[in-house]
């Protein structure tokens, strides 16, 4: 890394809390900009020692993603990238004496890594993302599984592949949850993870588990409190993705609001019990709790810090906000902008501008949400999606092939803003080799 030219002033301090999708791309793109001419002092802190893209978790936890070939080391990000990497979690806030503290990192070990720590800084960004909110729900805490983190994922893909293989061994007959996957909330997670499922699934018991029939012992549930699937896209998309989900046997129930989860099953508002053997919360999302009334600075019900279009938040000029745990005005909904992949993006490459504004002493612009459309992941199976831009009036129905490759150049996005062009180049047709020789499914 490149030492940072003298200066007789001290350097612009910029702490970026959370290395999500948005927090990680800014503080890259900072990092190559300012971090590399010694104009700023960049920090990001993080939780975890590598980062995925939150939206490929459900492909890790059905086994149909490599996590070595996409987890990124945020060290290494940080050497090649002109910032600083620090670990631990973010546990308390000091707007006057502008600190954040930082909480002592144990190790799984139960060991103390690092002590409590507290960061200066000039600008604070946070990018904390969200988490799943099981809205009080009994027994979610208890018995279901998440999938916010890579741990998270990785663990469901454990123990759907010790239920395949404890099926398997047993001389006695399944019991009514054996090999039963109830996916609770029919957003884009659940859809695309039921979808991926139905294809792991079988290919885990191809490889001689062959005492299973996946048409008769296994079985998918996907359960939905509103009327229809994926209620936060158009009808048009929901009724694509119902037919396939169909067409694959997977039990789709909507209008079914779940009053409790058990060990093995689900109970419904209306009575009936949806026996499973694992169980996975995927319905709502919330801001992380420590960020409520976080040292005065406004929040709402879900924990998501109050900000200006400029990102700014409303009661403190120094910090900003973005991605998931931000509550962003949308003024040409009435509303506010959807927590989605593509606003994580937009946000991070207009807060690289508006930070290099705000250090020349300039006025910051307003952020502009621009829907590009949605798309949701079927598998290998198809992909459904709209999409919309300035080309074409209202929106464009699209799906198979097309939906495909678009919900692919997604994922490309991030990559090229975290890595450059020839690099992701590279690693593509890497990836895509090494895809022919292997298993198409983790088995371990």
């Amino acid at each position: 890394m490149r030492t940072p030219t003298p200066s007789s002033t001290p350097a612009h301090r910029i702490v970026i809390v959370g290395g999500g999708a948005a927090g990680l791309e800014l503080a890259t793109s900072l990092g190559n900009t300012l971090g590399r001419r010694g104009q700023a002092d960049i920090t990001l802190i993080d939780k975890a020692r590598t980062h995925i893209w939150k939206p490929k978790l459900h492909e890790i936890a059905a086994g149909s993603m490599d996590v070595g070939r996409h987890e990124l080391n945020y060290l290494a990000q940080a050497h090649w990238h002109h910032f600083h990497y620090r670990l631990g979690e973010m546990n308390g806030l000091d707007r006057a004496n502008k600190l954040v503290h930082v909480a002592p990192f144990i190790d799984e070990d139960g060991v103390a890594v690092t002590t409590q720590q507290s960061f200066a800084y000039d600008t604070l960004v946070m990018a904390v993302g969200s988490r799943s909110n099981d809205f009080g729900t009994p027994g979610v805490d208890q018995h279901a599984l998440k999938l916010e983190t890579l741990a998270d994922a990785e663990r469901f893909h454990r123990r759907m592949l010790d239920a395949c293989i404890r099926a398997h061994a047993q001389t006695t007959p399944l019991s009514p949850s054996q090999l039963h996957v109830a996916v609770i909330g029919a957003g884009a997670t659940g859809v695309e993870l039921v979808a991926q499922l139905h294809r792991t699934t079988r290919e885990v018991v191809a490889f001689g588990l062959d005492r299973i029939d996946p048409e008769r012992d296994i079985q998918l549930h996907l359960i939905e409190a509103a009327d229809r699937i994926l209620p936060a896209l158009s009808p048009r998309i929901s009724a694509g993705a119902l037919d396939l989900l169909n067409g694959l046997g997977i039990k789709v129930h909507t209008s079914a609001r779940v009053s409790g989860v058990a060990a093995d099953s689900v109970q419904l508002a209306s009575g009936e019990v949806i026996p499973a053997e694992l169980l996975v919360w995927a319905a709502g999302i919330k801001a992380p709790g420590f960020l409520q009334d976080i040292d005065g600075l406004e929040t709402n019900r879900i924990n998501q810090l109050a900000v200006h279009q400029t990102l700014v938040t409303t009661r403190d000029e120094n910090i900003f906000a973005m991605g998931d745990c931000a509550a962003c005005p949308w003024p040409e909904k009435n509303g506010f902008v959807p927590p989605r992949a593509q606003a994580a993006h937009q946000q991070a490459s207009h807060l690289a501008k508006q930070i290099k504004r705000r250090m020349a002493g300039k006025p910051l612009e307003p952020y502009h949400y621009r829907d590009f459309g949605s798309l949701v992941s079927l598998g290998d199976y198809s992909a459904v999606g709209s999409l919309m831009g300035g080309l074409m009036a209202g929106s464009l129905f699209i799906d198979g092939l097309v939906a495909r490759l678009m919900y692919t150049s997604l994922y490309k996005m991030h990559e090229l803003a975290l890595h450059g062009f020839t690099k992701v180049a590279l690693e593509t047709l890497t990836r895509a080799i090494t895809r022919r020789t292997e298993s198409h499914v983790k088995l371990h």
